[in-house]
């Protein structure tokens, strides 16, 4: 095989189309654009309408919506805090906080708070000061003799 003997395979590169340069390229006058109107021009919106009928997006209800009050909390199964913890990456004598858990590399960005769940096995007493735990998670980590103390929200609501 010699360099000046190698192609590409027949199909696999297409040339280039130069647009509106004459009838004899066969996309010459309107460039491949159709006819006149808003479609032949630039910066054409018209991707709802339906030709003046009621458009589907219009047509069909509306359901549900974003609450912009909930809360985003990162998630920490027991088991990803014992891994944490046979890698002496978090210290279990002292109260295990959020910040000790990002400095663990346990969570990589805080949003509003942590949440500990029961998944995985955990083997080490540990006090924990986290906004949310789950029931399995609590019972487990109360079993081995530690402690979960829920932070409570700053902002009180109003009846």
């Amino acid at each position: 095989m010699k360099l000046n003997g190698i192609s590409d395979n027949r199909g696999s590169k297409k040339s280039r189309m130069r647009v509106g340069r004459g009838i004899g390229s066969g996309k010459g006058k309107t460039g491949g654009r159709g006819g006149k109107g808003q479609t032949a021009r630039s910066g054409v919106a018209i991707k709802g309408f339906e030709g003046g009928q009621m458009p589907i997006y219009r047509r069909l209800p509306k359901r549900g919506f974003t609450n912009i009050f909930a809360k985003r909390f990162n998630e920490v199964n027991l088991g990803r805090i014992q891994i944490a913890i046979d890698a002496k990456k978090l210290d279990v004598s002292s109260l295990v906080t959020v910040e000790a858990l990002v400095a663990a590399g346990v969570c990589s960005k805080l949003h509003d708070g942590v949440r500990i769940l029961g998944s995985g096995e955990l083997t080490a007493k540990v006090n924990f000061s986290v906004a949310g735990a789950s029931k399995s998670a609590i019972s487990a980590v109360e079993k081995l003799g530690g402690s979960i103390t829920l932070l409570t929200a700053s902002a009180e609501t109003t009846a």
